[in-house]
């Protein structure tokens, strides 16, 4: 498993684990980040990324990406 933040721009992924406090977990879940879904990097801005989840692109900060593993 490695986090989301290095993961490969272009390739899909499958969510194993996400981390956090619960607040951090809800916040992702309800962006559409759920184990066992498929994630994908579309590219990073300055240290954020913009991820294609469920049909949508999402940005997210780099930190919240290091507690998504896939």
């Amino acid at each position: 498993m490695i986090p989301l933040s290095i993961a490969e721009t272009g390739q899909a992924q499958i969510i194993r684990k996400i981390g956090g406090s619960p607040e951090v977990k809800k916040h992702l879940e309800n962006l559409g980040f759920n184990v066992g879904g498929e994630v994908c990097v579309v590219s990073t801005l300055g240290g954020n990324l913009i991820v294609k989840v469920k049909e949508s692109r999402v940005a997210v900060s780099e930190e919240l990406a290091r507690r998504i593993m896939v």
